[in-house]
């Protein structure tokens, strides 16, 4: 007898070779089929007599087969099958390409059901390559009513994935509902069995939506509690409490050779008041592209040297922690703050004129305490790294970090009794509500506006006619010593997809275009070691032009390149387009980004919208609104809960799913037994 906890191999009709496919969708047993959930449906709830069916509007009818056979078009080279049906009243010619198996699955005198669009024939209606299926007993999944589609992988159908998911449905049944019946009650919410059956396969429009509503909550719900329970965890929790050296942060302010921004300000106070309390700090720091995050968390790592306490700066790439390195030491250069610097090739400290190279050296240092601030990758956390006195723990572009590497940093803080206070950082534009919703254990800080003296970036539209001219702006910007930027959707071409690719792009620039220029190439698929010296050689302006995939979106500090061209933008984000922006226009120099993109009307618009406005925040919630949280934020690589169902702007679902939170939290997590099983189950996707 099945169970959820039964493997697919002994599902009926499941074989090793449909066990490996429904493996790679990440299912191996009847619990993640039924989980599995589909991404939209055909609405073949219109079903009609043949007689009443019209051309161009989509429905289901029936009948029986009076004629089918197969016939060779010679002229395009494929097997077409041709069909008749005929109900009570009137007959459908019905027509399928290249599918000969069709002809020996249905048999003259079988009663089928048909789901398409009719077209107008010569001799009366027809369908193209309709949905079809014998009806036995009266029975139907793929053609009648909702019919479920699914995210599939090469040689899976969605016949076949239906026909698997219906014959385990009914042990939906078995799914513990983990929501307590007074939250089910207050929210108007189905059950969870009911939800996950009507998910597959609803028997109206109305049962969906109820379905994929309880669905929906149950994802916010569980992201929403797990951010409580962290929050409540910490406040069990004692830190350091850093005193504020008020008269030292004036005068450090005074010396830096620009003026910081209000936002900046606010910022750095909303921060240094966290750093005075006894609890841990756990706070989001939200800047847009070079809206000044580091000298704002400078000051905080200034009060924390003030108060004889380090700090530590964990960043994603040896490039990036470099140039913080190199900031941070011109920031505190008139100071007595020490700077370190760790990374796999790099272990240093520069103290006033002395810079020690060493690892064991530095390790000593950082050990008794003779460093203030180090700023050090993935190597600070893995190698036997250890702190006098870590008071201030700061992650930059923290959705590049898990949880167990956060922790890990906080664990190395050398007194047994307190953690340090910990600061993230993030580049990437999110909605203030969308941010609270997501990193809801999180405080929140936002910069969001330029430093002074910063030139907005002239952006434009360019239309393929103009792109010589491009070209030539993309030529006098290199012969006034500049860099310039060009990205591309893909690695490789893809004639299907029609869009410019990385390899292609960086044939024609150095073969056809800037032949004397130096031009290299940079993707997901060139090793780290490779990625990190083309990025030193760049930083070094050796080389001229990088064409590049979203490798770097974020993270990259070249202030001599100025000018960017996209394409493919349309393929691209608002937010992301952004982000790839903000790699130009670091300097005071006039910097440029032209955006190719194809002729949809739709993607014009919304890349207009793009060009007339340089506010990452108010460009995200634009977004939101026109493409849908999907194609703004990847999941995976923003930091976001890697939701099947959930939307990023249900506002409304989201407030509720907080209030469901809290108010478990605030009766006590341990009563809900059913509840911690499952988020202890699901933490690998709840966020950290």
């Amino acid at each position: 007898m099945l169970t959820l906890v039964s493997p697919i191999e002994q599902i009926n009709k499941v074989g090793k070779a449909t066990a490996k496919k429904l493996q790679k969708l990440d299912i191996h047993n009847v619990y993640e089929l039924v989980h599995y959930y589909p991404f939209r449906y055909n609405d073949y709830t219109k079903t009609l007599p043949i007689a009443r069916l019209r051309a161009g509007e989509n429905a289901n009818t029936r009948g029986m087969i009076e004629f089918i056979q197969n016939r060779r078009s010679f002229h395009r080279r494929m097997t077409i099958t041709e069909c008749l049906i005929k109900d009570d009243a009137a007959s459908l010619k019905i027509i399928w390409f290249n599918q000969p198996y069709i002809s020996k699955t249905l048999k003259v005198g079988d009663f089928i059901s048909v789901s398409g669009l009719p077209q107008d024939d010569i001799v009366g209606l027809q369908m193209i390559s309709p949905e079809y299926e014998k009806i036995i007993n009266d029975s139907t999944t793929h053609t009648r009513g909702l019919v479920p589609v699914y995210n599939l992988t090469g040689g899976l159908t969605n016949k076949q994935l239906r026909f698997l998911v219906k014959s385990v449905i009914g042990i939906a049944g078995q799914v513990e509902d983990f929501l307590p019946r007074d939250i089910l009650k207050k929210y108007n919410l189905t059950t969870l069995a009911q939800s996950i059956k009507d998910i597959h396969f609803p028997k109206t429009h109305e049962a969906l939506e109820k379905a994929k509503r309880r669905l929906c909550f149950d994802e916010w719900f569980l992201v929403q509690l797990a951010s409580q329970i962290k929050k409540f965890e910490l406040k069990k929790q004692s830190a350091e409490s850093l005193a504020f050296f008020e008269t030292e942060t004036k005068q450090f302010v005074a010396g830096l050779p620009f003026e910081l921004t209000a936002a900046q300000k606010k910022a750095a106070w909303e921060i240094i008041k966290d750093l005075k309390k006894t609890k841990p700090m756990s706070r989001l720091l939200e800047g847009d592209v070079g809206s000044g995050k580091t000298v704002t968390v400078a000051l905080a790592m200034l009060n924390a040297a003030l108060n004889k306490k380090q700090s530590a700066l964990l960043v994603p790439t040896e490039i990036l922690a470099s140039q913080h390195y190199e900031t941070l030491r011109r920031l505190f250069q008139a100071t007595d703050v020490k700077i370190g610097l760790f990374t796999r090739s790099n272990k240093l400290v520069n103290n006033k004129q002395i810079i020690i190279n060493s690892k064991k050296e530095v390790l000593k240092l950082l050990q008794e305490g003779d460093v203030d601030i180090v700023v050090g990758t993935h190597a600070m956390i893995q190698e036997n790294v250890k702190f006098k006195n870590l008071a201030l723990a700061i992650i930059d572009e923290q959705h590049r970090f898990g949880v167990k590497q956060r922790q890990a940093l906080r664990e190395k803080s050398g007194n047994t009794n307190t953690i340090p206070h910990l600061l993230s950082m993030t580049a990437t534009p999110i909605p203030r509500s969308l941010a609270q919703a997501v990193y809801g254990d999180l405080d929140l800080s936002i910069i969001n506006q330029m430093p002074k003296g910063r030139k907005p970036i002239q952006t434009m539209v360019i239309d393929e006619s103009k792109r010589a001219d491009a070209y030539e702006l993309v030529r006098t910007e290199i012969n006034k010593g500049r860099q310039a930027f060009v990205v591309c959707p893909l690695i490789t071409e893809s004639d299907k997809l029609g869009v410019k690719s990385v390899e292609q792009e960086f044939k024609k620039l150095t073969e056809d275009i800037f032949t004397d220029l130096n031009i290299a190439c940079l993707h997901g698929r060139v090793k780290a070691e490779k990625k990190e010296e083309i990025m030193q050689q760049f930083l070094d302006n050796k080389i001229n032009i990088l064409v590049s995939t979203s490798v770097i979106e974020v993270g990259v500090d070249v202030p001599n390149a100025t000018i960017m061209i996209i394409e493919g933008a349309e393929r691209f984000g608002m937010a992301q387009l952004h982000q790839f922006r903000g790699r130009v226009g670091r300097s005071d120099l006039q910097s440029f980004c032209l955006l190719f993109a194809g002729e949809e009307t739709k993607s014009k618009y919304r890349l207009e919208i793009f060009a007339n406005n340089s506010d990452g925040f108010k460009l995200a919630e634009e977004d939101l609104k026109m493409r849908g949280p999907g194609e703004v934020y990847g999941t995976a690589q923003k930091g976001f809960p890697e939701f099947k169902i959930a939307k990023l702007n249900d506002y409304e679902l989201i407030k509720n799913a907080k209030q469901a939170a809290e108010k478990i939290i605030s009766f006590g997590i341990d009563k809900y037994p059913k509840l911690l099983e499952k988020i202890q189950a699901d933490k690998d996707w709840v966020v950290g």
